[in-house]
């Protein structure tokens, strides 16, 4: 072609300048395509060599264009910093560019075009998959002869410049697409971007190498002889409506000149100004990389299994009307469904007769009963809701097959209660787009439904408008004598539409064919071993899903008796159905794993029970992994009862592949089921490991049986390619058959992604010629061809690269002891998007006799176990009152409408554990100032970006100090030591600590030079005693007082590092004693110093049961200390060494320190001086546990840095003296104090009577400016207001009561926030721009 010419000529520099300025001004329309073919004609028309004589011949508008390759390629590297990209948005370009990079390696002779990537347009190429590529492009200019047949390698292998010639001349009847401006190209070049950007698959990959495409790979599938035509690939091309350069359908009749001038004249000069303030977000977040130790797949490509041949049976009928028309007439007074009461007793039977005569009454009612005979409201082939509730299976029954015999497709739903139901929206709007204008109910239902004042049903929210018809025989009119339906054999025409709820709430309709519905049934039967007059016992779900499959079709094929067992009666007698299987002998049941394990609570040994009837027990949730426990625990306890093992038989289905697969039941009782126990590690990253069931982190499943008769399975990697899994890999499993859905109804683009699905090989051939299903199952196909699932797609959560069921959570935080606080076992998992990756949310309903306290440690317990078990942080877990999350009509949890709920803040919980430290770990990167850009811009390119996250800070620490001595602690003195020993020369006997004991007296306490010379002491012990050197870690056992102080200061004066312990309770040194024994070993202390009393208990009788005693470190005394001085003090050399560790366990268990410098702990007690205004004159009263966070720096730091007098009140004591900390505060007439929660509550318990007493006795709060709480891991507002309120007579203002907040590694952002907690009142969204709306007032200057 030209263009492959013009490579090869040696054109001056001159003109290839030019040509590349020519290509500028076409990409920024400053010329028409015209006028730069013209110029650029008269540019290299001298270098060209002449044309072939054939092209000659052709007309000149429909010669192929001639593209400059090479000013194309310069005119890349001259533009590849600039946006030229945004022009880019037609999705053909992207799927042309990818193609053609594909064929550019295999030296296939046609130009390049360069892959561009739209900005301005960015639309989703998720809808498109590979075509079927054995009957090559359907396209009318198509050049493969047979379409039916395998292409051989050398049929795939087609001259591109013949294809693209085919392409325009190939038919008389198409016509000239307008070609597009921005990638220089004509009509030819549109033709071939139709065919080919249906080869763009997922993450812009390359497209199938259908060269390599041989017979060996593909996979027929046998097709009943019922099914008239098959699902062949879908047709791609279309010659009759084209589309321009941006995605608009244009009339054939325009000519391509004028379209291209008007695409030329509507692209803009300019970018949009949002294109200036682009940000990827890889820029502005730390990005996780991949682990290297990570487990990958190993195994060899899977082959897809196939299921046994589907049977042809002689006397099966034709269609499933056949079998209602033959059992009815043949067979009229054959038990078809019986139903119950809540009392357990038979309400209704309905015979095959009464099926047939009732249904064909609602049949010709439907048809000539609505509207008039010119303009009837329903015709064949139009869609009706089925509003049925779920005690009501005759009436829908009958409803149903009603529909089936007048040709119109029955739409079932659920009965809405209210106008306001959760999801009713989102089935309104299915129903609206089905086009529904009829609802077809029973008398009872109707009169249930939510009526106006006037007595009209009100139009529910986001519904059509509906007419309401009632089926009962009593308001029906009798058919003709004459009049007969119209039964016909199964076709393809839609027999009915299940709604499926997605994970974000949408409802999507999954239309089944007739031929469909009858293979099922067929399939089902053959699998189960089906047989005329069997009884089966049905808890399901009628409407949908299995218990419809089975209860209600399959059922009337085989002329089977179904006993139906509403919910409302498994809600009053959990062992119901157990009871029907015995009275009844039934050989059949279909239950959840649910109803086997309240059958398993209620049972009471009962003697009459006796299920050795039972050839089939069908588990409709086989595919929740998690079910295994019930079946094993139900076989268990019934096994004596004469339930066979072989008789559990599990089943995998989803709303668009239906039975996926089922396990048989066999006679063979020695033959176990299929398990596996794999680890959760391994499957988190989508890989099979076989693991050891003593370990915590493992997940056992058992098999869902074989795949169905007829169908082909083979599992794909869940996102990209739909390329086929090895043997030893986790993937989204896909089948093949006729009985399965056919597509979403109306939703083209979603059915092409899930319907029409081709798996391929690893060199990108399709395994087969027919399209597969996605299932939205998680599994594998393992030994003996048994299927395995271990999760949906739906509740799939993707975590930092990590893939986590919710299942799997779910099962994890019910196991900590659901029944004491989940209520009902009613909890919600789902994931929410902060800062680009997903965070776990965990929703419970808390009991309502659960404790705030009892409620907090089980939360703890479960971030422990998700922690341990799953290796995965929780963002959120948040208990919400009883019978408060959203419902779903069978009484589940909404899970779509929870999450909105959350995001939008109008959960109202009343416990709230928020754990971002454990999972949020790629922060944003610090904001940096754009040098080219100004500030004007910046502000309305984040303002539109909207990806910068909002900052704020404190006080400048340099700005100037009120008086000389605080600017001499600045300037002059570095470390904590030496502001001790300036205190200890200037003010010698100022006041630093003062502790009291439980009478309020004082016990001790310690003036500058005290300290001073205490810590002296204590470093010649260190030195002399423990002949420590510098940097040795020495951890401090004390109790609240004094001598942690004291001890503190003599590690800085030795150059040791300390590290203060909570030390062992006396009365439980069981648990609290190797907690002192962990810190000690990680700290890797070489010293514990401690008193005299605690020595002795760390090397007590008890302490040797539980710990080693003989493995401590050198234990030194402190209540004996020397006499003499140091020689000298130690003093750092840089301010960055290390001053003190800070170690503490977290919510989730875990033991965590964190390093800090001399630098840090003095720029910390700075900031906390400026913020909460300290100097010497004042007093601060503490009431906190001085052993980490916030609690330690104002018990052994503060003092010293800003000299005032600080109050320590050991929060033990006040469980002798509960007013200990109120009557200090109003005795030393403290302004400001410090206390943790638990102390709050204490007082609040323990003086919440005594007010009256209290305020006789002088207590006056009244001085009190600022109550801080320290924080924990949880707000407690409650406590806080219980507290303001309670003490408000005693003067305390409640404005003065405010809680701190900071974190482990910084531990006090601020230590006033008024309104921070109230983010929490209404937890929605947590991510830092709603953080930003309630940003506290008072921030730590840093």
């Amino acid at each position: 072609m030209a263009d492959r010419s013009l490579e090869g000529m040696a054109l001056p520099l001159e003109v290839r300048a030019r040509l590349a300025e020519l290509e500028l001004e076409l990409s920024e329309g400053d010329i028409t395509q015209k006028g730069y073919e013209k110029k650029r004609s008269k540019l290299i028309g001298a270098y060209l060599p002449q044309p072939p004589r054939v092209d000659q011949a052709l007309p000149q508008e429909r010669r192929a264009p001639v593209t400059p390759s090479s000013a194309s390629r310069y005119h890349r590297r001259r533009s590849s910093g600039s946006r030229d990209e945004r022009y880019r948005s037609d999705v053909h370009t992207e799927a042309v560019q990818a193609a053609l990079a594909k064929h550019k390696e295999r030296k296939m002779a046609v130009p390049m075009p360069s892959k561009r990537r739209s900005l301005v347009v960015q639309t989703s190429m998720d809808a498109y998959t590979p075509p079927d590529t054995s009957s090559g492009s359907e396209d009318e200019g198509s050049v493969q002869g047979d379409s039916q047949g395998t292409p051989t390698s050398s049929q795939g292998s087609i001259n591109m410049e013949h294809w693209i010639s085919q392409a325009i001349h190939g038919s008389t009847t198409s016509t000239t697409s307008s070609s597009s401006t921005q990638s220089g190209g004509s009509g030819a070049a549109h033709r071939l971007a139709d065919v080919m950007a249906q080869t763009h698959i997922e993450n812009h990959s390359a497209p199938p190498d259908v060269t390599t495409y041989t017979s060996e790979h593909s996979i027929q599938v046998e097709r009943p002889q019922g099914s008239t035509t098959s699902r062949t690939a879908p047709k791609y091309g279309n010659a009759e409506l084209m589309e321009t350069g941006d995605g608009v359908p244009v009339s054939s009749r325009v000519s391509a000149k004028i379209q291209q001038l008007v695409n030329t004249l509507k692209r803009p000069k300019r970018p949009p100004l949002r294109e200036f303030f682009v940000d990827d977000f890889e820029e502005l977040l730390e990005v996780q990389q991949p682990d290297p130790n990570q487990p990958k797949p190993e195994g060899a490509q899977m082959l897809a299994t196939r299921g046994e041949q589907l049977g042809v049976v002689t006397n099966w009928p034709p269609s499933l009307e056949a079998a209602l028309q033959r059992w009815g007439t043949i067979s009229p007074k054959a038990p078809c469904l019986t139903t119950m009461d809540t009392n357990g007793k038979p309400l209704y039977i309905l015979t095959y007769g009464k099926l047939w005569t009732r249904s064909m009454k609602v049949a010709y009612n439907i048809l000539h009963k609505l509207g008039t005979k010119q303009e009837p409201m329903v015709r064949p082939g139009d869609r009706v809701a089925l509003v049925f509730p779920n005690n009501d299976p005759a009436a829908f029954m009958v409803a149903f097959y009603g529909c089936l015999l007048a040709e119109v497709v029955p739409v079932p739903i659920e009965v809405p209660l209210t106008r306001k139901d959760a999801g009713s929206q989102q089935i309104g709007f299915l129903l609206g787009s089905c086009g529904v204008t009829v609802a077809l109910t029973s008398d009872a239902c109707h009169k249930g439904l939510p009526k106006s004042p006037t007595g009209e049903i009100p139009q529910f929210k986001g519904w059509p408008k509906l007419l309401w018809f009632v089926t009962e025989s009593k308001h029906l009119s009798k058919p003709p004598r004459d009049w007969f339906p119209h039964i016909k054999d199964a076709n393809n025409d839609t027999a009915y539409i299940e709604y499926k709820t997605c994970k974000d709430g949408s409802v999507l309709g999954v239309t089944v064919t007739r031929i469909a519905l009858l293979t099922h049934c067929q399939a089902l039967t053959q699998a189960c071993g089906y047989t005329e007059a069997e009884t089966i016992v049905n808890v399901l779900d009628f409407k949908k899903d299995v218990g419809l499959w089975h209860g209600i079709l399959t059922s009337v094929m085989n002329m089977m008796h179904v006993i139906s067992i509403p919910y409302s009666l498994m809600k009053v007698n959990p062992l119901s159905w157990i009871q029907k299987v015995c009275q009844y002998k039934a050989k059949v049941a279909c239950v959840k794993s649910r109803d086997m394990h309240w059958a398993l609570v209620a049972h009471r040994d009962q003697r009459d029970v006796n299920l050795s009837s039972l050839r089939m027990l069908i588990v409709a949730d086989g595919a929740n992994p998690w079910s295994i426990s019930s079946c094993d625990a139900f076989l268990n306890v019934f096994q004596s009862k004469g339930l066979r093992q072989e008789v559990i038989c599990p089943c995998a289905s989803s709303p668009e592949a239906l039975t996926v697969a089922i396990r048989r039941p066999t006679d063979d009782s020695n033959q176990p089921p299929g398990r596996g126990v794999l680890s959760m590690h391994g499957l988190t990253y989508g890989v099979i490991r076989v693991d050891s069931e003593e370990k915590l982190s493992v997940l056992t499943v058992q098999d869902v049986g074989l795949v169905m008769p007829g169908a082909i399975m083979c599992s794909v990697k869940p996102d990209g390619i739909p390329q086929l899994c090895r043997t030893d890999e986790i993937g989204e499993l896909c089948v093949c058959a006729v009985a399965t859905g056919t597509s979403y109804y109306g939703l083209s683009g979603m059915t092409k992604n899930t319907f029409e699905v081709f798996p391929m090989t690893s060199s990108g051939a399709p395994i087969s010629e027919y399209p597969f299903i996605r299932t939205g199952l998680l599994g594998f196909v393992g030994p003996g061809g048994l299927v395995f699932v271990v999760g949906k797609m739906d509740g799939l959560m993707v975590v930092s690269g990590r893939r986590h069921n919710a299942d799997d959570i779910v099962a994890t935080a019910l196991a900590v002891e659901p029944m004491k606080f989940v209520y009902r076992g009613r909890i919600a998992v789902f994931s929410v998007t902060v800062l680009h990756d997903e965070r776990i949310v965990i929703v419970a309903e808390q009991r309502p006799d659960s404790t705030e306290e009892d409620s907090f440690q089980w939360m703890s317990r479960v971030l422990q176990a998700i922690d341990s078990i799953h290796q995965v942080g929780v963002y959120c877990l948040a208990l919400v009152p009883a019978n408060t999350l959203p419902k779903t009509p069978l009484g589940g949890i909404h899970l779509s409408e929870t999450k909105q709920l959350f995001l939008e803040g109008s959960l109202h919980p009343c416990n709230v554990l928020m754990c971002p430290h454990t999972c949020v770990t790629n922060l944003p990167k610090p904001r940096q100032k754009q040098p080219e850009i100004g500030p004007a811009s910046v502000m309305v390119g984040n303002l539109v970006s909207g990806k910068r996250i909002a900052q704020a800070s404190g006080r400048d620490l340099g700005q100037i100090e009120d008086n000389d001595q605080a600017r001499k602690v600045r300037t002059e003195f570095l470390f904590l030591s030496e502001v001790l020993q300036w205190r200890a020369q200037t003010t010698p006997d100022h006041l630093l600590y003062t502790l009291l004991n439980c009478r309020g007296t004082i016990a001790n306490s310690l003036t500058c030079v005290q300290l001073h010379k205490r810590a002296e002491k204590i470093a010649v012990m260190l030195m002399e005693r423990g002949h420590l050197q510098d940097g040795d870690h020495v951890a401090l056992v004390y109790p609240p007082g004094i001598d942690l102080i004291a001890a503190f200061y003599g590690c800085l004066y030795a150059g040791c590092v300390p590290i203060t312990v909570r030390p062992p309770h006396p009365q439980n040194i069981a648990t609290t004693l190797p907690t002192v024994k962990m810190i000690v070993e990680v700290s890797r202390s070489a010293c514990l110093m401690t008193t005299q009393l605690i020595c002795k208990l760390l090397r007590s009788r008890e302490a040797a049961a539980a710990v080693d005693v003989r493995t401590w470190p050198l234990i030194l005394d402190t209540d004996d200390l020397p006499k003499k001085r140091p020689a000298q003090i130690y003093k750092p050399s840089n301010p960055d060494t290390l001053a003190y560790l800070d170690f503490s366990v977290s919510t989730t268990g875990m033991l965590a320190g964190v390093k800090m410098s001399h630098a840090a702990t003095s720029a910390f007690c700075r900031s906390i001086k400026l913020q909460c205004e300290l100097y010497p004159s004042r007093e601060v009263a503490i009431c906190l546990d001085p052993y980490c966070g916030l609690g330690f720096v104002l018990w052994c730091l503060c003092s010293v840095y800003s000299g005032h007098q600080s109050i320590l009140i050991p929060p033990s004591e006040l469980e002798t003296n509960p007013a200990l900390w109120l009557l200090a505060v109003s005795q030393y007439k403290v302004r400001d104090t410090f206390c943790s929660y638990s102390v709050m509550e204490l007082c609040t318990k323990g003086l919440g009577s005594q007010t009256e007493s209290l305020k006789a006795r002088g207590l006056d709060l009244s001085r009190v400016r600022t109550c801080v709480v320290v924080a924990e891991e949880r707000p407690r507002i409650a406590l806080t207001q219980s507290f303001s309120k309670l003490f408000k007579d005693l003067g305390l203002h409640p404005r003065a009561v405010s809680t701190s907040f900071g974190c482990r590694v910084n531990l006090a952002i601020c230590l006033q926030p008024h309104r921070l907690w109230t983010l929490v009142e209404q937890v929605g969204d947590f991510s830092l721009h709603h953080t930003n709306a309630y940003s506290p007032p008072y921030l730590l200057p840093f």
